[in-house]
């Protein structure tokens, strides 16, 4: 695994923050329930899993939406594995990934496989319910090279005003490439950039109320 320093800060509450990006890794005020707000419930998930289904994301971090994502899986009474694939240029350390995931006991308590797998230095996750993939690099090099098709995309880079590159009219563009007929995704920003930018990638794109203190989120659908 080829990893960036990552320089990390740790809110009082067990938050961590990027003093690289100057940007939380999730939500100030609930995490969990801000990847439910707006990746599940935004790509429509559970209601829409089937067989097969692949997620992809934009911005792996700490690992929470992937075990959000395989929870919401295993209660929805699926069987076979998830598929998820998530772009990631500056992976945590497995001790690292566990303590932000501490904090949410429902998901740190399905995580060991994560956990195992990431500190032997692995970036594929094979159980009997999850197929995942964590591909290293910068997303703008990595994403036009890969060769998948996602149902759902999870746009979770670090804020636009933050990290502009993972928000930009190529990457969007690649997003749309990898996106099935009628699949969607969905992001916490509702930067007018972005918005902007994945209606010009050919996304339908709408905007609705965000979680927590974001006024807004915006979704999109591939037709």
């Amino acid at each position: 695994m080829t990893n960036h320093p990552v320089d990390l800060e740790w809110k009082p509450d067990g938050v961590p923050v990027s003093r690289q990006f100057e940007d939380p890794y999730f939500s100030l005020d609930d995490g969990l329930s801000e990847t439910r707000h707006v990746f599940l419930s935004g790509n429509n998930l559970p209601d829409r899993f089937r067989p097969g289904f692949h997620i992809a994301e934009l911005g792996f971090g700490t690992g929470l939406n992937l075990m959000a994502a395989l929870l919401s899986w295993r209660q929805s009474g699926q069987t076979g594995p998830l598929r998820y694939t998530s772009f990631e240029a500056y992976p945590l350390q497995a001790d690292e990934i566990d303590t932000a995931l501490s904090i949410f006991p429902e998901v740190h308590a399905i995580a060991q496989p994560l956990l195992d797998a990431w500190g032997k230095g692995l970036t594929r996750i094979d159980t009997a319910d999850l197929q995942a993939e964590v591909i290293i690099g910068d997303a703008r090099e990595t994403l036009p090279r890969w060769n998948g098709v996602a149902d759902a995309w999870f746009l979770d880079g670090f804020a636009p005003a933050r990290n502009p590159e993972l928000w930009e009219m190529p990457l969007l563009t690649e997003v749309a490439l990898h996106t099935a007929r009628n699949g969607t995704c969905a992001t916490y920003t509702a930067a007018g950039a972005v918005r902007r930018g994945l209606e010009q990638a050919g996304f339908n794109v709408r905007r609705v109320p965000g979680f927590g203190r974001k006024r807004h989120m915006i979704l999109g659908q591939m037709p």
